[in-house]
């Protein structure tokens, strides 16, 4: 894993064999140091500085056909957009509380599809927010990304 400073806090992004498999908030124990991990950092800040729209990562985030299916509906997201989970749900013929259920208590752990997809990336699933709403938390609640990614 290897961690990186963003304007919404520390993100740690995991690897495993040749493919991305997490990011988290927050800065990891062990840093390591591998080319796939060096680009998907580089890509981040890419990102952060407004510099990459979309981000081209292997990935190999694991989840329920539900959780992919979230996932797979926040890639859909245009960059500098948010979505609440109850304008996913309502995507999705679900609820609200599932989509939240499917990015788990952090906001979407592994969903770094969300944020680094080979698609258009998501700016931000906040849980009850709508673009504009000033949120008391001010990170994206996107993952890879997710998932992200």
């Amino acid at each position: 894993m290897r961690s990186i400073h963003t304007p919404f806090g520390d993100m740690t992004v995991a690897q495993e064999g040749v493919a991305i498999v997490s990011v988290d908030w927050g800065w990891g124990r062990d840093q390591d140091d591998t080319p796939l991990l060096r680009e998907a950092l580089a890509q981040l800040d890419a990102y952060f500085s407004g510099k990459l729209k979309t981000f081209d990562l292997p990935l190999a985030i694991e989840g329920t056909p539900f959780q992919r299916r979230v996932w797979q509906t926040m890639q859909q997201i245009p960059y500098g957009e948010t979505r609440t989970y109850g304008d996913v749900a309502q995507e999705l013929n679900s609820a609200a509380r599932a989509v939240g259920g499917a990015c788990g208590p952090t906001g979407c752990r592994s969903s770094f599809p969300a944020i680094a997809s080979s698609g258009p990336a998501a700016s931000a699933v906040i849980p009850g927010r709508r673009a504009g709403d000033q949120a008391a938390d001010s990170r994206p609640r996107t993952d890879g990304g997710a998932a992200l990614l």
